[in-house]
């Protein structure tokens, strides 16, 4: 599955494209500025993603991905 699928199927789950995540992560206090704090681990914000939005551990790896940058397809 490409990274853009994977954004797709999120968005399509949760309602949520990938610029809510990002302002989502901000609000959460895992990002500041557009970039993943000092000391925040990708465990926290996968956990948070599962809990709060039901996503596997491969969707939430996704959304941190694009947290650390990576760009849609």
């Amino acid at each position: 599955m490409s990274f853009q699928a994977y954004l797709d199927n999120i968005q399509e789950k949760t309602g949520k494209a990938p610029s809510d995540f990002k302002e989502l992560a901000e609000k959460k206090g895992f990002t500041q500025n557009g970039k993943i704090k000092d000391g925040v681990k990708a465990t926290q914000i996968t956990n948070w993603l599962k809990q709060d939005f039901e996503l596997g551990h491969g969707h939430s790896m996704a959304i941190y991905a694009l947290l650390k940058g990576k760009k849609p397809d």
